[in-house]
This record gives C-alpha cells, structure tokens and sequence, in this order.
C-alpha cells in the first residue's frame, strides 16, 4: 500500500532543485502547493510528506512556512549523512529532530540516512549501529539509504560530479548489498524497522525483482522509492510505474514524485523548476488518480 507521497527530493540541495532559478523558492512553494491540492482532492488521507532536506536547514523550512507550504503538508522530512558529508556528529540527530518537531509542530521522517563503505566496510557497520536507537526513538519513521550500492556503470546524481573528488564516489557504496548482489557486512547488523529508500533507474526491472525479495528476506515493512516525473515523459513510462507501484504493494510505500522534465524546465535541466508549475500539479494529480484512490 501507499501510505505517503512526498513532494520533491531535497529542495534546498542545488543538485536536486536549481536555486539560482528560484532564489526564494517561491516558485518551488507554488509548484508543491498546487500539487498537493491536487491530491488532496482525490485522496485527502493520503499523507503528504515534505521533500527531504538536505541540509537539516530550520530557516530553509522558515522560509517555506511563509509561503503557506507547510500548512498544506502533514510530515517534514530529513535527510543527513553525519559520517559522510554533513559536518556534524551521529548523536546530534536526535537535538535536530527535536528542535524541528518543536518549532513545527509536525511529525518529523527521516528519509535518507546511511553511511558510506567507500572507506571502509566496518564504519558502515558501526555507523549503522550506533545510528539505529537513536533514529527509532526520536523519528516516526525512517527510511536507511539503501538495499543496494549504486552499479559503478552508472551516474550519481550530483551537481558537479566526478569533480567533487571522494565525495562524489561515497554515493556508489551506501547499500547493505553491493552492486552484483553480495551482503556487507552491516547486512547483519541492520534493524528491519528502520525501513529502507530504494531508488530503481528506469526500466531496471531485475534490480526491481532483487529489491523486493530482498525486502522480504529482511522483514522490511516500510519503503521509499521515487517516480520521477521525467521519466513519466519517456515511452513506456506510466507502464515502468506501473510495475513499480505493484511489485512494491505489499509494503508500506513513500512514493517521491521528482525531477522536472527538460522539456518542461526554465531550463533543460531535473533541476530546474517548471515554466508552468501546474505540469508537475497534473503529473501528481494523475499519480493519485491512479495508484491512490481505491
């Protein structure tokens, strides 16, 4: 089942949603708006769930409350990686969930979280356990980045790339399960109540298949995956959603509805905001048509 939908991934990320375009995210705010009371319409008892932010930002969120977003929304999401790339400890996760579920009064997810084995298998494990009892204590839901590493022939998406150096070759190896399929290590230490996000490249589906029988052999009830609204664009798209939406239905599902078509886009860019936010509106409206509404 879909238990929530989020809107974007990680708005105040400039690889994910191009700020020089949108300087006071007031285009993002109406785009995401305008989708969420699309679904409303549709299915009111869906949860809506902010885009992950990343940095863990309360004035980003300030900024976003006086747009009215926050209003329109039921959850806000986190998403950090104290081991890898933020500059702040492991133990500080629970203070910053906290103080954003204090000022906001709204539930807090934590929607990406995980560590890095590029430097080492053993940190992974260790990271993983030290992270865990702090996580299910303080946030309603969590989601571990993820089941598997990203396979070396593909692209993380980033904004500058191989040019970010070791930061950039991090993302190939957060997975419980290396590329070919192999367990690490931390596989044993992980915590099937922290639920996994698990992102499928399009049209991958033996790595469709490995993930959900791989969620099964571990008792995970709880996932997050992405329909990327460019892909939408591609032939066969709805279909490829389609699959995915099924093979994922014995799970409690986060579907994060994402990335701006180039055809669409200010620029030709997943980055950029939409010309007409009410695209991405209809996008999230025939989403909701489709898989939400019983």
């Amino acid at each position: 089942m879909i238990e929530a939908v989020m809107l974007w991934n990680e708005p105040n990320n400039l690889s994910h949603w191009d700020r020089e375009l949108d300087p006071d995210w007031s285009r993002f705010a109406v785009m995401s708006s305008m989708a969420a009371e699309e679904i409303r319409a549709l299915t009111p008892g869906t949860r809506l769930v902010l885009g992950g932010i990343s940095p863990i930002d309360p004035a980003f969120l300030r900024l976003l409350d006086g747009h009215g977003l926050l209003a329109r929304l039921d959850v806000i999401a986190l998403h950090g990686f104290p081991y890898d790339w933020n500059l702040w400890h492991g133990e500080e996760w629970r203070a910053k969930i906290r103080a954003i579920a204090a000022e906001f009064r709204m539930p807090v997810w934590v929607t990406e979280v995980g560590v890095s084995s590029w430097a080492s298998e053993r940190n992974m494990t260790w990271g993983l356990r030290k992270l865990a009892p702090i996580l299910k204590d303080e946030a309603e839901r969590v989601h571990w980045y993820t089941l598997f590493d990203l396979a070396p022939e593909r692209e993380a998406t980033t904004r500058h790339g191989v040019a970010e150096g070791s930061a950039y070759w991090r993302h190939f190896h957060f997975g419980l399960l290396r590329a070919d399929g192999s367990p690490k290590p931390a596989l044993h230490a992980f915590d099937p109540a922290l639920g996994i996000c698990q992102w499928v490249h399009y049209e991958d589906d033996d790595r469709l298949q490995a993930t959900v029988e791989w969620l099964h052999r571990l008792g995970v009830r709880h996932v997050r995956t992405g329909l990327s609204w460019a892909e939408w664009h591609l032939p066969g798209g709805p279909e490829w959603f389609d699959r995915i939406v099924e093979a994922l239905a014995p799970f409690e599902t986060t579907l994060t509805l994402c990335f701006t078509p180039p055809s669409a886009g200010i620029r030709p860019h997943h980055t950029s905001p939409p010309r007409d936010p009410g695209e991405f509106a209809y996008f999230a409206r025939w989403v909701a048509d489709r898989y939400l509404r019983g």
